[in-house]
């Protein structure tokens, strides 16, 4: 079975999209519309973190002696050894991590001030995580 990185393009597409529905609609920053933007750029967010991860853990397998050594890894040790082995620079680390940290706060924190602070966050993620599928592809072609 090849490894593929298409289903996080396919996440990072609809966050684009909803990131260019808000900024088409300033005018209703206070409406549904806006809501309903903010709430699609977030779960999307969210999900595509999360398919980051699994692809992270899957790429790393390549780098480890065994595989369930990363199978036991949390999210921040699948991040730290993604630039010990070069996949992430050590600034996309620290910025992966602040993204992780973030993502952790929405699942708990409901607030559009928060909702809002995240919406910020989001420009700079889109450019990493496509960045990572790069890299991520990279490692899927070479262990192929």
């Amino acid at each position: 079975m090849t490894l593929s990185v298409e289903h996080l393009y396919r996440r990072c597409d609809t966050l684009e999209q909803a990131l260019l529905a808000i900024e088409q609609h300033p005018e209703s920053t206070h409406g549904v519309l806006f809501d309903l933007y903010r709430n699609a750029a977030i779960k999307s967010f969210e999900l595509s973190l999360e398919t980051a991860g699994k692809l992270l853990r899957k790429a790393l397998k390549a780098f480890e002696a065994s595989p369930r050594t990363v199978d036991a890894w949390v999210f921040n040790d699948v991040l730290r050894h993604a630039g010990k082995h070069g996949v992430l620079t050590s600034a996309e680390v620290e910025r992966w991590l602040a993204y992780r940290a973030n993502r952790n706060s929405t699942a708990h924190d409901y607030g559009a001030g928060f909702a809002n602070d995240t919406l910020q966050l989001l420009p700079a993620y889109l450019h990493d995580v496509r960045n990572l599928a790069l890299a991520l592809q990279k490692v899927f072609d070479a262990s192929a």
